[in-house]
């Protein structure tokens, strides 16, 4: 059994009929051909696969593509090019193996939506759904802080 769906992702209609427990993160990533929204856990443990949906932030592999009719979804392809996030997360080592980083830059792009200098302590609540293995998170918590023009 399939339904009709239709949503906004990037500000770019998409409409098809899925089946309505297929995850938001296999359209994206199939249908969509986003793929820079990564699927890490596939359980909603890592953040890995975070996206906005009407600006709030949700880890797609737990979001049914039937939840999703009638909304908007932002993926890290659909950010602006000169978000300074971007600039921000290469110039402090907030990268490395680049699993974990569409979802550190989405949560972190939610963060700053709601709060335009955010100090550590709301930094770490606002990452804490995303898990990375590699930079032990002091080039992230950096990034952060220097996007949002307080510096490293």
């Amino acid at each position: 059994m399939t339904i009709p769906c239709r949503f906004i992702v990037n500000g770019s209609a998409v409409s098809g009929s899925f089946p309505p427990m297929r995850r938001l993160l296999d359209v994206l990533r199939g249908e969509c051909g986003l793929t820079a929204t990564k699927e890490g856990c596939g359980e909603g443990e890592c953040g890995s696969c975070a996206v906005l949906l009407d600006d709030t932030l949700v880890n797609s592999c737990l979001v049914p593509i039937a939840d999703v009719n009638g909304r908007e979804v932002t993926t890290l392809e659909g950010l602006p090019k000169d978000d300074p996030l971007f600039a921000a997360f290469a110039a402090t080592g907030g990268t490395q193996c680049g699993i974990c980083t569409p979802g550190m830059i989405m949560a972190a792009r939610a963060l700053l939506n709601d709060c335009l200098r955010p100090d550590l302590s709301q930094t770490r609540e606002a990452l804490s759904g995303n898990l990375c293995r590699c930079t032990g998170y002091g080039g992230i918590y950096a990034a952060i802080r220097t996007a949002s023009g307080q510096g490293e």
